[in-house]
C-alpha cells in the first residue's frame, strides 16, 4: 500500500471511529443545540486528527453516554453540593494520559470555541474545576498525572499536578526521614491546584508557603505550547506561583526544593469550653501564636457544642492543635513560659516522625499505617461551605464574647484560626502573587458541613455562613477585606464570561491578591489575550478600552 493510500485508509478509519464516538455523545435538548453538537463533533474530530488515533482518543474521552462517565466525574468531586441532578455537568471528560494529550485538548478546545475546565484534585471549594455557570463545557481531568521523582542528594522533587499531597509526602519519606515539604494538611488535595494557588500548611511559620520553594514548572499555555520556567519567562512563572494556574494554562508539574525536618516532632491537643475559661485561652493564644518560636504551629478550632455544665444549652469548644518541629523536652518549657494557660505537659504530647505527623494532624489515630496517605478516597464528599478572612489587629475580650454569642445563636458554623508570623512576616507581599504576609496575625476559615441534599437545607447552612461572615466585619482586614484564594468563595464575586470581566474580576481579585492583582492582570493579558482560560473567578484580561493602567 502506497503512503497516500495508507493516509486515506487511516483517515477513513479515524472518521468511522469518530462516528462511533459521536453516537455516544447522546446530547439532550437541554444541554445542546444542533450547532453545539456540531461543535463537539469538531472537537472530537480535532483530537483524532491531533493524535492520529481514534483508538487513543476513545481511551481518554468519556461522554455522558459512556457507562463509566458518572464514576469518572464523581471520583474527584469533593463537595457534594456540586454532585446533584441539577448540577451542570461536562459534555465530555478528557482523562489525559500524556503531555501531548493535554496540548491536543487545549488546541482543540480553543479552535472550536469550547469552554475548558481543568481538574487536578477536585478540592476547589466551589467546584469550579468540574462545573460551570456557563455550559456546555469540557473537563480536562489531570488525575493520571501523578509522577513523583525525589532527588534527596540535591534536595529537590518533581511532582505532577494530579499527584496528591499524601502521595507526595509518602514518596519523600521513602527516600529520607529528615526531609519534608511545607504544603497542606489534607492528603487527598491535588498538587496542581494547591501549589498554583499558594499552598499553606502547618510548617508555614518555619518555612513559609509552598510557593516559596518553587524551582521550575511545566505548563501548557493557551496556544498549546509546553513551557518550562525558562521558556515561559519569569512573569508567567511568578503568576502561576500563587496566582492560580487555571487562569494561565494547564499545570503539568512543579519542581520544588525540599526542606529539612527533625527526626522527631511533637504533637498535642488541648480542648476547653467557655465554662473552662476558653475565652482566656483564646485571648492568650492570640498574643502568643503569631510570635512564638517559629517551629511551633498552634491552630484553634472553634465550634458550638452542647454544654456539659449547663445542660440543654450550647457553649463554644476551643480545640488547640499544636505541632512542634522538635521533641517534647524542648517544646514543653517553651509553652510553660510563653503560653502557660495551655497547660501542656510531656505526658500530653505525642512524639513521632514528621511523616507520621501528617495522618496524625489530619485526625487519624497514632500508629495508623502510612499507606493511608496513598488512599485517594474516591467518590467521597459531604456538603459544605467555606469562607475566609484575615485578622490584623487583636480582637478584644468583648469582641470574642460577642462572636461566641453569635456562633451559639447560629448553632452550626465553626471557625479555624491559623497563626501567621515567623517566616511569613519575612517575605515581601509582592514576592509572589500571594500577598498576605507581614501584618496578618492569623487567618480565619469559616466552616459548616451537612450530610443530606436539599435546596432548603443548603440555603439554611449557607445563610449561617454568610451571617457569621457579616458579623465579623469589624474584626477583620479592611480595604480590601482580604480572602485566601485557595479557599474559593463565590459569595465575594463571580466573573460572568464576556460581561464586564475586568470589573467583576477586580471585586474578588483585590480580595485574593491585594495590589498584586494588577500585575496578574497584565500577565494574563499578555499570556492569554483571548481569555481562553476562563473560570468564574479567573484573572481577567485588561479592558479593551485601555482603562485602569496600573
Amino acid at each position: 500500500m502506497g503512503s497516500s493510500s495508507l493516509l486515506d485508509y487511516l483517515s477513513i478509519l479515524s472518521l468511522l471511529r469518530l462516528v462511533i464516538l459521536l453516537l455516544f455523545l447522546n446530547f439532550s435538548t437541554s444541554l445542546a443545540t444542533p450547532s453545539t453538537e456540531l461543535t463537539y463533533g469538531h472537537f472530537l474530530h480535532c483530537l483524532v486528527k491531533q493524535t492520529n488515533s481514534a483508538d487513543e482518543v476513545s481511551n481518554i474521552v468519556y461522554t455522558q453516554a459512556n457507562p463509566s462517565y458518572t464514576s469518572v466525574l464523581r471520583a474527584y468531586i469533593r463537595n457534594a453540593r456540586f454532585n446533584t441532578s441539577s448540577t451542570p455537568k461536562p459534555i465530555i471528560i478528557v482523562t489525559a494520559l500524556t503531555k501531548f494529550h493535554v496540548q491536543a485538548t487545549v488546541i482543540c478546545a480553543k479552535s472550536t470555541g469550547i469552554l475548558l475546565k481543568i481538574r487536578s484534585g477536585g478540592h476547589d471549594y466551589e467546584g469550579l474545576s468540574y462545573t460551570s455557570i456557563e455550559k456546555p463545557f469540557v473537563v480536562l481531568d489531570m488525575f493520571n498525572f501523578r509522577k513523583i521523582n525525589i532527588d534527596i542528594h540535591n534536595e529537590i522533587a518533581y511532582v505532577q499536578a494530579g499527584a496528591t499531597l499524601g502521595e507526595f509526602y509518602y514518596r519523600i519519606s521513602e527516600k529520607s526521614k529528615v526531609h519534608g515539604f511545607p504544603a497542606g494538611a489534607c492528603p487527598t488535595v491535588g498538587v496542581g491546584g494547591h501549589i498554583s494557588g499558594g499552598g499553606y500548611g502547618i510548617m508555614l511559620r518555619k518555612y513559609g508557603l509552598t510557593i516559596d520553594h518553587l524551582i521550575d514548572a511545566e505548563i501548557v499555555d493557551a496556544n498549546g505550547k509546553l513551557l518550562n520556567r525558562k521558556s515561559m519567562g519569569e512573569d508567567l512563572f511568578w503568576a502561576i506561583s500563587g496566582g492560580g494556574g487555571a487562569s494561565f494554562g494547564v499545570i503539568i508539574s512543579y519542581t520544588v526544593k525540599l526542606v529539612r525536618v527533625p527526626e522527631k516532632v511533637t504533637g498535642f491537643r488541648v480542648q476547653k469550653t467557655l465554662e473552662e475559661n476558653a475565652t482566656d485561652l483564646v485571648l492568650q493564644w492570640q498574643k502568643v501564636a503569631p510570635y512564638i518560636d517559629d517551629r511551633l504551629f498552634l491552630m484553634v478550632i472553634l465550634k458550638p457544642v452542647n454544654s456539659n455544665v449547663n445542660k440543654g444549652q450550647k457553649t463554644i469548644s476551643a480545640l488547640i492543635s499544636g505541632l512542634f518541629l522538635g521533641g517534647a523536652d524542648e517544646v514543653v518549657p517553651i509553652l510553660d513560659k510563653k503560653f502557660p494557660l495551655l497547660g501542656v505537659k510531656k505526658e500530653n504530647c505525642t512524639e513521632m516522625s514528621w511523616i507520621e505527623s501528617v495522618p496524625w494532624w489530619f485526625g487519624f489515630p497514632s500508629g495508623t499505617p502510612l499507606e493511608v496517605l496513598l488512599n485517594r478516597d474516591l467518590d467521597s464528599a459531604n456538603f459544605f461551605k467555606r469562607k475566609s478572612d484575615y485578622v490584623q489587629k487583636p480582637i478584644s475580650r468583648d469582641g470574642f464574647e460577642s462572636i461566641w454569642k453569635k456562633m451559639i445563636e447560629l448553632g452550626n458554623i465553626g471557625l479555624f484560626f491559623s497563626p501567621y508570623g515567623g517566616r511569613m512576616s519575612e517575605i515581601p507581599a509582592d514576592a509572589t502573587p500571594f500577598p498576605h504576609r507581614a501584618g496578618n496575625l492569623f487567618e480565619i476559615q469559616y466552616f459548616v458541613d451537612w450530610f443530606q441534599p436539599g435546596e432548603a437545607l443548603e440555603e439554611f447552612y449557607l445563610a449561617q455562613s454568610r451571617s457569621l461572615y457579616s458579623y465579623l466585619t469589624p474584626f477583620v482586614s479592611k480595604n480590601p477585606r482580604s480572602a485566601l484564594q485557595n479557599y474559593r468563595d463565590l459569595d465575594i464575586g463571580i466573573n460572568h464570561h464576556d460581561r464586564n470581566s475586568y470589573k467583576e474580576g477586580k471585586v474578588y481579585g483585590l480580595k485574593y491578591f491585594n495590589n498584586n492583582f494588577y500585575r496578574l492582570v497584565k500577565i494574563k493579558t499578555a499570556a492569554d489575550p483571548e481569555d481562553f482560560f476562563w473560570h468564574e473567578q479567573s484573572i481577567p484580561t485588561l479592558p479593551r478600552n485601555g482603562g485602569d493602567k496600573r
